[in-house]
């Protein structure tokens, strides 16, 4: 019986300690983070070091000596692979590989070819190709030498032709302008999508955060869906889209995105621009942070600096607020300093945090409610006279979850008083213009003459 099962390559990972490195960062925890990612592309992680690197050459990366401690490294184990948790140029990739005799793979090929292998929809494939060509178009530097030029023209007056380096660039100059012309394609697509859900009055709450913070999870509880949640990074490439119902009977539309990573690859935030798009055009932001993670706080900011350049180009940033997630994996006297946190964030104008755990449901109540806060902070009350043949009025205003408080007079007219935005409202008018007042709450029996607010 022929064995078909590919080989699993074994994988040394390094994490080079770079003298002008920001010191914010605990190397040990970068250092299994970079072992996670190994381990997500099923290789087998031999070892994991941190090697100190004075100064990074141009050519190969590490000087002399350090070459020689790392081809050591990669004998003594035979390692088939060296993960490099740094970005390398074309250049340093290709020499480490003639000088170790292993496969060589820097941070952002890391991430790419996860990203290439768990990409499920046509759209999620488009953006990782692209982001995987972007990068490879650099790495054909001197691949090709070995060719000369291809003769051109008949016989023996052609002059030199192309050669194969040229080709392979400008074969994946064309495929690459080929994708961007198919996402362009997605991201209209996208935008119609977003424009009829504007028209069923239903605000979008995008969940976003670091890459295996629990942000499927804590989408899978809240809308009983079946988002694959794995503890694994990246395990969420593509946008999944929910309608949930808050506990005030607002209904919402629950987005989980893509998790973001420390030194997230340039390539991908521009290939997966389309995919972001949900997270700027969304009503509200919902930050999903490990809590428990000794680099919660560092991990926020690089989550903040992934938004800032996806919303650079927007002159308005959603909301946002923060979900303290995996609170079940704290011990007693570390989830009461961090409730006690959470009590105290907002204070100072910081943002608000919930403490919630996506695994046992702590805390999501509390959750939605300030979701719905939030939601409601642009809005204006109104009061509303509904009559007995327009039940779908009042409907529509409780499936906002709008309504304050109502009562019915003699005759079976509803006196409403609701809180709603401005496009709310205006939605509203557009569907039932004849029904909506300003005046305040009158005597039961007495009927106000309907006023048309936009007109004052």
């Amino acid at each position: 019986m022929i064995d078909r099962q590919e080989p699993v390559q074994r994988a040394l990972v390094v994490h080079p300690l770079r003298g002008d490195e920001s010191i914010s960062r605990d190397p040990d925890l970068r250092l299994i983070e970079a072992c996670g990612l190994a381990e997500a592309l099923d290789l087998e992680v031999i070892d994991g070091r941190l090697e100190p690197v004075r100064q990074v050459r141009p050519g190969t990366y590490f000087g002399t000596g350090k070459m020689e401690e790392v081809k050591a490294l990669c004998g003594q184990g035979q390692a088939d692979v060296l993960i490099l948790d740094d970005q390398l140029s074309p250049v340093q990739q290709r020499n480490l590989e003639k000088e170790l005799q292993v496969k060589v793979v820097d941070r952002t090929g890391l991430i790419l070819e996860i990203f290439a292998r768990r990409a499920r929809t046509r759209e999620g494939r488009l953006q990782v190709e692209l982001a995987r060509l972007s990068y490879e178009r650099s790495r054909l530097v001197k691949t090709w030498t070995h060719l000369e030029r291809q003769r051109g023209g008949t016989g023996k007056t052609g002059g030199p032709g192309e050669r194969q380096i040229e080709l392979d660039r400008r074969m994946i100059a064309d495929k690459i302008l080929k994708l961007k012309k198919e996402l362009e394609e997605v991201k209209r697509t996208r935008a119609l999508q977003r424009a009829s859900r504007k028209r069923v009055p239903y605000p979008v709450v995008a969940l976003v955060g670091y890459t295996n913070a629990g942000k499927s999870t804590l989408f899978n509880r809240a809308a009983s869906a079946t988002v694959l949640a794995k503890d694994m990074p990246f395990a969420t490439l593509d946008t999944t889209l929910r309608a949930v119902r808050t506990p005030s009977g607002r209904d919402i539309i629950l987005s989980d995105t893509v998790g973001f990573i420390t030194d997230l690859p340039t390539e991908l935030v521009a290939a997966f621009r389309a995919t972001l798009e949900e997270v700027a055009q969304a009503d509200l932001l919902v930050h999903v942070r490990d809590i428990a993670h000794a680099e919660s706080d560092n991990q926020r900011r690089d989550v903040n600096d992934v938004l800032e350049r996806v919303l650079a180009d927007h002159e308005t940033r959603p909301p946002l607020i923060e979900a303290w997630n995996k609170m079940d994996c704290l011990d007693e006297a570390g989830a009461a300093f961090v409730r006690a946190r959470a009590q105290a964030s907002g204070l100072d104008g910081s943002v608000r945090g919930i403490c919630v755990s996506a695994l046992n449901g702590e805390g999501l109540g509390d959750l939605f409610a300030l979701i719905d806060q939030e939601l409601s902070l642009d809005a204006r009350p109104l009061d509303l006279v509904i009559g007995p043949e327009q039940g779908a009025a009042r409907a529509w205003l409780y499936r906002k979850g709008a309504v304050r408080h109502e009562e019915t007079d003699e005759r079976g007219y509803t006196h409403v008083h609701v809180r709603l935005t401005a496009d709310d409202a205006a939605r509203f008018v557009a569907q039932w213009p004849q029904i909506l007042s300003e005046v305040p709450f009158g005597p039961l029996g007495i009927i106000p003459e309907p006023v048309h607010f936009l007109q004052t």
